[in-house]
């Protein structure tokens, strides 16, 4: 026994020691990005030293021994304010005319339409190298921006990872005896319980005699043995326990449950919807709604918000948080380049065991929830995803209570509602219409708003979750 104390006792340095790592990780990383900040200078407009350079190359091209106007010499002084004037023309027109240039060039200089032509040539070639220039630094800025979310994402999981706490010694005994039993043998456990008091339990198991269990069952045996709590099988685990070894994760069952409902249609002469939408269980007792629509309409925004909702879900699947996603996932877009068109996110995760819904924006309309209290909008203006790269989602939070409802939707639903304020059109709808089942609750919103148009303008997705006491 004492053996086993030391066991759990080296797990527990191990998840320290993981944590430590991590943070390491996550401060090299904002190094990293520092230095890359303090590099990156410059600004995005001709310089003098541009200007002097394209004049030399005209002088050398045209003027020969001749200094009979003396422009070169006059424009680099200090005190000369003649060149920014010139480079601030040529950023104007895109070309220096012959009234631009300086009186006694006018009257002094015999090749003067040529040395032009020859200025104009020299000043396209170093704006058309200060665009390449500029477009690269913001691509590097861009990448320092993944790099501090990527560190803010290490250090976030480096805390969770030290905050766990190992409660494999309360249940061992419990968990043991009820899997030998039923001639299941544990071979090894752990039992973690993180901050926000979730617990996991990760239990290596075979059978023995030739018997089988499911997956389900055995979770059964957990919750049997842990005070009668709910849990069930993590998706990543196998289905059957069979005579060879393997682990198995265990998530604990929260609260509440939900189910949800979806409605779509796509823009009158479209096959297919620009939205994209899930609602699926990521981490153990959370459940992920989102709703992205994306620019325009057809297989292209469909595309386009399909890329966002997959790369978003796979990173809230990973356990990084809501707000860390989205910035990344922006980022990603940014880095995707022009070819990439923006498309916009509404995201809701809800905890089931405390009823706690936060939802993150970029650039969606708002979203609903219809409680005992009536109806309330949460909504937060914000450009798409994929537009700027200092974007900053915005976070809204609310309790939930048993059969609350949460209903997104595209702007396409909004702007066919009839009326200058379409969101209180959209509330007085919903107060009227009550609670019902999320999946006829979503088809009776459709239907209200495909009702004030002949065929629907743009695309039009309503996700409909409601939330349940187990």
């Amino acid at each position: 026994m004492l053996k086993k104390k030391s066991l759990h006792r080296d797990m527990a340095d191990v998840n320290v020691y993981t944590a430590k790592r991590l943070k390491d990780m996550a401060m090299s990383l904002s190094g990293l990005a520092q230095a890359f900040a303090d590099e990156i200078g410059g600004g995005g407009r001709l310089t003098k030293d541009d200007g002097l350079a394209a004049m030399q190359t005209a002088a050398a091209a045209v003027c020969g021994e001749c200094t009979r106007c003396n422009l070169y010499c006059g424009s680099r002084r200090e005190e000369s304010y003649y060149l920014y004037y010139l480079l601030r023309s040529f950023e104007q027109k895109g070309k220096i005319d012959m009234e631009d240039m300086p009186r006694l060039f006018r009257e002094a200089c015999r090749k003067k339409d040529e040395y032009i032509l020859h200025l104009n040539r020299n000043l396209g070639r170093a704006t058309m190298n200060l665009s390449w220039k500029n477009r690269f630094l913001e691509s590097r800025d861009t990448v320092i921006v993944q790099f501090r979310e990527l560190a803010a994402i290490l250090e976030e999981f480096s805390g969770q990872m030290e905050h766990a706490t190992d409660i494999t010694g309360t249940w061992e005994e419990s968990i043991r005896c009820l899997f030998r039993r039923c001639h299941i043998r544990v071979e090894n456990l752990l039992i973690l319980e993180y901050e926000n008091e979730q617990k996991e339990a990760f239990l290596t198991l075979r059978s023995v005699n030739g018997r089988c269990m499911t997956a389900r069952d055995a979770a059964s045996l957990v919750g049997k043995a842990t005070n009668g709590s709910r849990w069930t099988p993590a998706r990543d685990s196998k289905n059957i326990i069979t005579r060879n070894s393997a682990t198995f994760r265990f998530v604990e069952e929260g609260k509440y449950r939900m189910l949800h409902g979806i409605a779509k249609a796509a823009k009158g002469g479209e096959l297919v919807s620009g939205d994209n939408f899930t609602f699926h269980e990521g981490l153990p007792r959370q459940v992920i709604m989102s709703l992205s629509d994306g620019m325009g309409s057809g297989m292209l925004a469909s595309e386009d918000s399909g890329k966002v909702v997959e790369l978003t879900e796979q990173l809230l699947e990973t356990g990084f948080s809501a707000r860390s996603a989205l910035k990344l996932v922006n980022t990603v877009l940014l880095l995707a380049g022009t070819e990439q068109n923006p498309a916009t996110l509404d995201l809701c995760c809800v905890d089931l065991y405390t009823g706690v819904m936060e939802a993150m924006k970029l650039g969606a309309v708002p979203t609903f929830v219809l409680c005992r209290g009536g109806v309330e909008i949460m909504e937060s203006g914000n450009l798409p995803m994929g537009v700027v790269k200092c974007v900053e989602p915005a976070l809204l939070s609310r309790k939930l209570w048993d059969n609350d409802r949460i209903i997104m939707v595209s702007d396409g639903v909004l702007e066919a509602l009839p009326g200058e304020n379409k969101e209180e059109t959209l509330k007085e709808f919903l107060e009227d219409a009550g609670n019902g089942n999320p999946q006829e609750m979503a088809d009776r919103i459709l239907d209200f708003a495909a009702s004030f148009q002949d065929k629907p303008g743009d695309d039009m997705t309503v996700l409909v979750g409601g939330i349940f006491e187990r």
